[in-house]
């Protein structure tokens, strides 16, 4: 032990008392800082410089016009570019942006294309087309810079997305509000039909009895007028009876006429589950649209639909047999309607039977067919709710306007039965018009009596659909959500994830983050000048190996840490870098270069030359395979395999939980694996040394004689 402390202070003293050792031992101290210090503060913040970094943007937006007001989105863009810090937006032509990106004046561009609003506007369209803004990048200025000018292209597609959400769910949520506004108001009626429906459907046994009334008694009517047309050449001798038969004839149509009023609201709401039937035919087009519609609701549809048909030609010869009845054309008008809806259900049924057969052979539907489908239920929608919102002001009018014709041709009977003997081919023509009406009574009443039970199971299917309704929703709940506040919910889904982000070891830059690596490969940089100038031999045959290796190995240490503490404490309080712990980073630093300074010392010493080469090449491979500056994760599957034999895999980490607060268990789990470097490097210093000292001698003997290698 005496000799290897001689050894040092022989150093020590060779240092001091030379003054030219002294100058280069002083650089041999101070560069390794140099080179941590300047690489640290020229990373100090470089994603927060990016302004200097030229972005060319040229707008070539024609503009479109909506709903009568021009709109030029690209415009908007530049506006808002102008006020965006980030990056050096530079606003150029076309091609002065293509020739600037060419020669390296900007190191991307962003053109926006003149047909960029029209394209975003078309989303109002049937076919929306989606806009495109061309980024050209010139990659080969610089590596990184082409990474920062992406991530500003797509920041500016975000905010434009962001943008174009918050308008077009404002647009829909615009409309919810107002249609929660109107069901709020129509609320009353809503309540009214409910009401409506439910009583008819407890009427629904009255009904049927008051039209086997009807019916028995237009058929006794169809009797007495076939009697008194065959006894005609005898009316003379009844002609006193005449008065009674007319009294008769007038309670047939007064019955008749009670009957008709009592089956209105069936009749009404025969036209209202036709306009459900539209309704629904709308729900199945939309269900086609999104893919999501089965065989078994296409054929559901299509009955819904052939029932319709058959409930609308039921309506149609009710109407025809009204006319029939007053001798007029009042109801030609609705009769038209209701045959353009029952045509428009027939075409639905085609369209559906066609994309049922695609449904079963497994083709892919095409949007005209479903297209035609929801034109034809709204038109089909909007007849009917004519109709509905017409029958008591115009169709009931109409209905009793022509029962009272038929009251008055009973009067007008009754007068001529008076002056029968005077006027009987009126009479005659009388008994005939009478046994027409009897005939079409009968055939109306017969047809209303055949559809009333498919009116009696819609009925009750919509009672009970409503009481179904009520069970799990509650219609002033639906109101309120559609009522909710516009602004807020467009808001919501332009950003419907906002992103909080808590940092568990915040450092404020990204030169400090860089510190534990830049400081570390300082050290190993450090090491490797100083075996690089000077020599690890000491003079003196009679001295042992380990003698020698030690003795030297102290000057070496000592000037390591002079290294390590220059550096940490200038990243400290020159730089002025962070760091949580202090202390524990001085510390560190001095632990690492202890582990390097052995390292490198132990390979020249042991291999000599060789071991300089041995020294730059871990350099070389920690650089990459350490994990200073990019993940390891994202590094050859080469690097990741070496990466846990290398020494800088520690030495960075140690230093990281000093920068940004030490978790103990990864610090100690460090400190003990680079125990283990420091332990290999004394073993090879003191068991190989000497018999590789000995088989290179020949070797570094002939190196020498070259005269360019020492």
């Amino acid at each position: 032990m005496d000799i290897i402390l001689r050894i040092y202070f022989r150093d020590i003293k060779n240092i001091v008392t030379n003054w030219v050792a002294l100058v280069i031992i002083l650089a041999l101290v101070g560069l390794p800082s140099l080179y941590a210090w300047f690489n640290i503060k020229a990373s100090w913040d470089p994603y927060g410089n990016t302004k200097g970094i030229a972005v060319a943007v040229s707008n070539l937006d024609q503009g479109t016009v909506l709903r009568g007001k021009s709109v030029n989105i690209g415009n908007q863009v530049v506006q808002s570019l102008k006020q965006n810090k980030k990056l050096g937006w530079t606003f150029v032509s076309e091609d002065a942006a293509l020739d600037g990106v060419k020669h390296g004046t900007y190191y991307a561009s962003i053109t926006i294309p003149k047909d960029f609003s029209e394209k975003i506007i078309s989303v109002l369209n049937a076919n929306p087309k989606k806009p495109v803004i061309v980024y050209t990048v010139n990659e080969k200025i610089n590596a990184v810079a082409p990474k920062i000018t992406s991530s500003g292209a797509s920041g500016v597609v975000d905010q434009i997305s962001k943008n174009f959400v918050k308008t077009a769910s404002e647009s829909i949520f615009t409309i919810f509000h107002e249609i929660g506004v109107e069901l709020e108001r129509d609320l009353p009626t809503i309540e009214r039909v409910k009401e409506l429906i439910f009583k008819i459907e407890a009427d629904i046994p009255q009904i049927n009895r008051f039209v086997n009334i009807a019916l028995d008694d237009a058929t006794k009517a169809q009797i007495i007028v076939g009697n008194a047309k065959k006894n005609l050449p005898k009316v003379q001798e009844i002609a006193g009876n005449g008065i009674e038969l007319t009294n008769h004839l007038s309670q047939f149509l007064s019955k008749s006429d009670d009957t008709l009023h009592k089956i209105e609201p069936s009749i009404k709401e025969n036209i209202i589950f036709l306009s459900e039937i539209a309704n629904t035919s709308r729900g199945i087009g939309a269900r086609l649209q999104d893919h999501s519609a089965s065989k078994e609701e296409i054929a559901k549809a299509i009955d819904n639909l052939q029932s319709g048909v058959n409930i609308a030609d039921t309506l149609n010869k009710i109407l025809t047999q009204l006319d029939g009845v007053s001798g007029r054309q009042e109801m030609g008008p609705i009769r038209q309607r209701v045959t353009t809806v029952m045509n428009q259900f027939q075409q639905e049924i085609n369209l559906l039977n066609n994309l049922g057969m695609d449904v079963n052979k497994g083709q892919t539907i095409s949007n005209n067919p479903i297209q035609k489908i929801n034109q034809l239920s709204s038109a089909s929608t909007n007849i009917l709710n004519g109709l509905v919102a017409n029958f008591d002001t115009v169709i009931v009018p109409k209905v009793k306007h022509s029962i009272n014709i038929a009251k008055e041709s009973v009067r007008d009977a009754s007068e001529v039965l008076g002056q029968v003997n005077k006027d009987l081919p009126t009479i005659k023509k009388l008994l005939n018009d009478a046994s027409q009406g009897a005939t079409i009574g009968i055939n109306e009443v017969s047809t209303i009596k055949k559809e009333l039970p498919v009116a009696e199971v819609q009925i009750k299917k919509i009672a009970k659909r409503i009481r179904d309704f009520e069970k799990k929703e509650n219609i002033h709940d639906i109101i309120s959500l559609l009522k909710h506040d516009v602004q807020k919910e467009s808001n919501f889904f332009k950003e419907p994830v906002l992103l909080k982000e808590r940092q568990l070891y915040h450092i404020p830059n990204y030169g400090s983050a860089m510190s534990p690596f830049f400081t570390t490969l300082s050290l190993w940089v450090g090491a490797m000048l100083l075996i690089s100038l000077l020599t690890v031999e000491v003079g003196g045959s009679e001295l042992k190996s380990y003698q020698i290796f030690f003795g030297r190995y102290l000057t070496f240490l000592t000037l390591g840490l002079l290294q390590s503490l220059l550096v940490t404490i200038g990243d400290i309080y020159l730089l002025h870098a962070f760091v949580l712990e202090k202390l524990w980073f001085i510390l560190f630093g001095l632990w690492n270069s202890v582990v390097f300074i052995t390292i490198v010392y132990t390979f020249v010493s042991v291999f000599g030359n060789i071991g300089k080469s041995i020294g730059i090449v871990l350099l070389v491979l920690q650089i990459s395979g350490s994990g200073g500056t990019f993940p390891i994760q994202v590094t050859p599957a080469f690097f990741q395999l070496l990466n846990p034999f290398l020494p800088f895999t520690y030495s960075i980490s140690l230093m990281r939980e000093a920068v940004g607060g030490i978790l103990w268990d990864i610090a100690q789990r460090d400190v003990m694996i680079l125990c283990i470097f420091l332990f290999l490097s004394f073993l090879m210093g003191i068991f190989l040394k000497r018999p590789i000292n000995h088989l290179t001698r020949k070797f570094v003997q002939k190196a020498k004689e070259s005269k360019l290698i020492h």
